[in-house]
């Protein structure tokens, strides 16, 4: 797929009609994609950066046997709209919330990894009402340093050339560097399925738009307060995380005072896929409780 179909080339309605597993909703004129599954309470998914809701493929069956599991296509992302838009957490706090109002959810517990675990942590802070339980997976929102030669990524157009290269070797590289620990599991499958909607036009400009607006990482103050609240949350960590490492996830933990928290090894930003059959148990005993 990835050699004969160039990158950031497809238009979002026929891809989506070819390749979309779920159900859409329009929100103020802008399409949401989601996967819905199951029967119970509700469980919202929020991918990260690069992802889209094929992020909880290994997740959605194991939690859909007891609760009613929605994983959603955050805007820029997967087959959601690709719009011009202030791409910022607030954003898809903005777009859950009006989510859950338009099919009538009152409450759900979030789950979240990376930039959707923030997401979940600014929601929470907002929409307390609106919450159960939180469970942040390697969660962005500490302050961190850029890696060495991301600054010239960013403040030149080097990105968005390598990104619309024909061929998949940035694309790898940041799954292999930054997000999965074994390397084995980025298989040809996986990359496909992981990276299918980057065929979308438009996706090379919002993934370059959040990566240089560097938002992800200052949620201290949201963090604290967090710490503050009384609703129940479940921090998790991959031990072998790249991308944020755990140095900050035991600093986050600190600050907001987890209900339970659980590090996954050997497993890196995603442990969540790398150790799903622990994951899973985790996490659902953490809901049962």
């Amino acid at each position: 797929m990835s050699l004969t179909v160039p990158w950031n080339s497809q238009p979002l309605k026929e891809w989506g009609n070819k390749y979309a597993k779920g159900k859409f909703v329009e929100i103020n004129g802008l399409q949401t994609h989601y996967i819905e599954k199951g029967d119970g309470d509700a469980v919202i998914f929020i991918h990260g950066f690069f992802y889209d809701s094929f992020q909880w493929i290994k997740n959605i069956d194991a939690f859909a046997k007891k609760y009613k599991v929605y994983a959603i296509d955050l805007w820029g992302f997967g087959y959601s709209s690709r719009e011009p838009l202030d791409y910022c957490y607030q954003l898809y706090v903005d777009q859950i919330l009006e989510f859950m109002d338009n099919i009538g959810l009152e409450k759900a517990t979030l789950i979240g990894q990376s930039m959707g675990g923030g997401t979940a942590i600014r929601f929470s802070v907002l929409n307390k009402d609106r919450v159960n339980k939180i469970i942040l997976v390697d969660p962005a929102g500490m302050p961190m340093s850029l890696p060495p030669g991301t600054t010239l990524f960013l403040k030149t157009n080097m990105g968005e050339r390598l990104f619309n290269l024909d061929n998949d070797f940035i694309r790898k590289s940041m799954l292999r560097w930054g997000w999965i620990h074994d390397k084995s599991m980025v298989t040809q499958d996986y990359f496909d399925n992981v990276t299918r909607f980057h065929k979308i036009k438009g996706t090379t400009e919002v993934l370059m738009s959040i990566m240089k607006k560097q938002y992800l990482d200052k949620l201290y103050d949201d963090i604290v307060r967090l710490g503050q609240m009384d609703v129940p949350r479940l921090l998790v960590w991959g031990e072998q995380d790249k991308g944020i490492p755990l140095t900050l996830g035991l600093e986050m933990n600190k600050l907001i005072n987890s209900t339970q928290f659980e590090i996954f090894s050997p497993a890196g930003h995603v442990p969540n896929y790398e150790q799903a059959d622990e994951f899973n148990r985790v996490a659902l005993k953490f809901l049962a409780s």
